[in-house]
């Protein structure tokens, strides 16, 4: 399937996509570290940065932490991930005040990552088949954050190491058309 644009934009917004397949070979802390780097330059309003990652690598003790936190249907191909992270948000800033933006700041820092792992050939998938609230208490997270997502991350698997029922959703989808998503003045009826 080939994604084309109505309009003219950067390549790099049709080449991301969300695959599954991944190889679970770890991911290195340098690559980590270059994701953090882009979603750390993401917008925010008043520049509260409130994003916030808890991240495991493959193959070491809190791997298994975060993949416990998983709906089951994640759980089947997110065993070859090369690291897990979660997504959190401060909703209430340090001096008591809410957060109103919290939410859309992580949404971009999200997308700063998303897009620097496809840049670098990594397989990137956010999700919200996790338990949120298992994810509070078992990641120690303050009641002034919220648990948004959670992110796959990982170098690039065969297709067919997918189960079978997954193979065919392993492509770009296509997106609904831009007219049905900006509206000149007023929302329609």
């Amino acid at each position: 399937m080939t994604r084309v644009a109505q309009y003219p934009i950067e390549p790099m917004f049709l080449h991301r996509w969300s695959p599954r397949a991944m190889n679970g070979q770890p991911l290195s802390e340098e690559s980590l570290w270059r994701l953090f780097e882009a979603a750390h330059w993401a917008p925010s309003g008043g520049n509260s940065q409130s994003w916030r990652f808890v991240y495991a690598v493959a193959g070491e003790p809190e791997f298994a932490s975060l993949f416990d936190l998983l709906v089951d249907g994640n759980k089947i191909w997110c065993e070859r991930a090369g690291a897990l992270l979660v997504v959190l948000s401060q909703s209430v800033l340090d001096n008591g005040r809410a957060n109103a933006t919290h939410a859309f700041d992580a949404g971009a820092a999200w997308m700063s990552l998303a897009l620097q792992g496809s840049s670098m050939g990594l397989v990137v998938h956010g999700m919200a088949g996790f338990d949120a609230e298992r994810a509070r208490v078992t990641l120690g997270v303050p009641d002034n954050f919220a648990v948004n997502i959670m992110i796959a991350v990982g170098h690039p698997g065969r297709v067919e190491d997918l189960p079978e029922k997954l193979q065919a959703r392993e492509q770009p989808s296509l997106r609904r058309p831009v007219s049905e998503l900006a509206f000149k003045g007023r929302f329609p009826r």
